[in-house]
C-alpha cells in the first residue's frame, strides 16, 4: 500500500486518462509506478515519455547488459519494486548466475566489459558526485562507444529516479506479476 492517493483507472479523466490508456494498450493496464504519480497527470505523461526514450536508445548495448543497470541499480537502492522487474527479466533469460553476482557486489566476477559498467552504474547510483572522466575512460577502455556510455548513463540515472519515487511515496512491494513483461514500456 503506497503512502498517498492514487487515481485508480477508472477513474481517471482527460491528460490522465490518456496516459493510462497509453500504457494500458500494451499492458492491459497502467502499472502500479505509474499510477503513483496519478495526482499529477502532466508527470505521468512525462514519465512515460522519457521511459520509452530510455529504453529505445540505439545502442549496442545488450539484452543483459540493460538489465545488469536496472537491476544492479534496483537493489542498490533497496527498492524491491523495480528490482523485481529486471530480476524477472534476467531469470527469465537464463541470467540466474548474473542476478547472484550482482547481488554479491562481486563484479570482478563478471566479463571485463560487464564488470565495468557494473563499477560505473554503483558509482552513479551511490556516490554520483564523485564520477569523474576517469570512470568514463574506465567503459571507453572497457571497448563502450559514447553512446553506448550515454545509454548506460541515462538508464542508471532514470532508475535511480524511478527509485527514489517509489521508495519515497511507499511503493516497497515487489511488482505483481502481470507487470513485469516488457509491454509496461509504452510504444
Amino acid at each position: 500500500m503506497v503512502w498517498i492517493r492514487t487515481i485508480p483507472p477508472a477513474e481517471a479523466t482527460g491528460r490522465l486518462k490518456e496516459a493510462y490508456d497509453w500504457q494500458a494498450a500494451a499492458l492491459g493496464k497502467p502499472t502500479e509506478f505509474t499510477q503513483l504519480g496519478s495526482l499529477a497527470p502532466e508527470v505521468v505523461h512525462a514519465r512515460l515519455v522519457l521511459y520509452r526514450a530510455t529504453e529505445n536508445v540505439a545502442s549496442a548495448l545488450t539484452f543483459g547488459q540493460r538489465e545488469l543497470i536496472s537491476y544492479l541499480t534496483s537493489i542498490l537502492n533497496v527498492t524491491p519494486h523495480c528490482a523485481s522487474l529486471s530480476r524477472t527479466q534476467l531469470r527469465n533469460s537464463g541470467e540466474d548466475d548474473l542476478i547472484a553476482i550482482l547481488d554479491s557486489g562481486d563484479y570482478d566476477r563478471l566479463g571485463p566489459a560487464d564488470a565495468a559498467l557494473a563499477r560505473y552504474v554503483h558509482k552513479v547510483t551511490v556516490a554520483p558526485g564523485a564520477v569523474n572522466e576517469a570512470d568514463i575512460e574506465s567503459l571507453r577502455t572497457a571497448g563502450f562507444s559514447d553512446i553506448e556510455i550515454l545509454d548506460a548513463n541515462n538508464r542508471t540515472a532514470h532508475l535511480n529516479y524511478t527509485n527514489r519515487v517509489a521508495n519515497g511515496l511507499g511503493l516497497l512491494s515487489e511488482a505483481l506479476e502481470e507487470e513485469r513483461s516488457r509491454a509496461r514500456v509504452p510504444d
